[in-house]
């Protein structure tokens, strides 16, 4: 009897676990992915999703696309920050640095916009064939009688 209800207790459990999906928010200046609450960043994603070959390719771009935008943020502040502390220090500023480095932002923020929606198509594909790889897995549990006794059968 305790294999019975231990046999039925697994079946029950492989059918309700269902892998865990990627859940996303819109935040400022992109988005936040989360898996059982913890944060995932884009390595974290590639990762994940090393399984799902066209959610992988995205994240690759996104990745790519992210560090892109972090050179050309960190270049523009400098740009921006240079003189401006020039001009706090009583020198004469350059302005044109500051406004090469603001155009370098400028540029940076829609980027950095592009590689937010690649991740989050690419995090939207891997959720969408886990939810493909629980459909088509349906245990089928059978009692079946004889002239022997009685019997379980499980089918995958």
């Amino acid at each position: 009897m305790k294999k019975i209800i231990t046999l039925i207790l697994f079946i029950a459990s492989l059918s309700l676990s269902n892998a865990q999906q990627i859940e996303y928010e819109k935040v400022f200046g992109g988005y936040k992915f989360t898996r059982n609450e913890n944060t995932l960043s884009l390595g974290d994603l590639s990762n994940i999703v090393e399984d799902t070959p066209q959610a992988e390719d995205l994240i690759k771009k996104a990745k790519t696309t992210t560090v892109f935008t972090t050179i050309l943020s960190f270049a523009g502040g400098g740009l921006i920050g240079w003189p401006i502390g020039e001009a706090i220090g009583g020198g004469d500023p350059n302005w044109a640095l500051a406004g090469i480095g603001a155009g370098l932002v400028a540029v940076a923020i829609p980027l950095s916009s592009s590689a937010g929606k690649k991740a989050k198509e690419a995090v939207d594909i891997y959720n969408m064939s886990l939810e493909k790889q629980t459909n088509n897995f349906n245990p089928e549990l059978n009692i079946l009688a004889s002239g022997n006794g009685l019997g379980l059968s499980l089918r995958f």
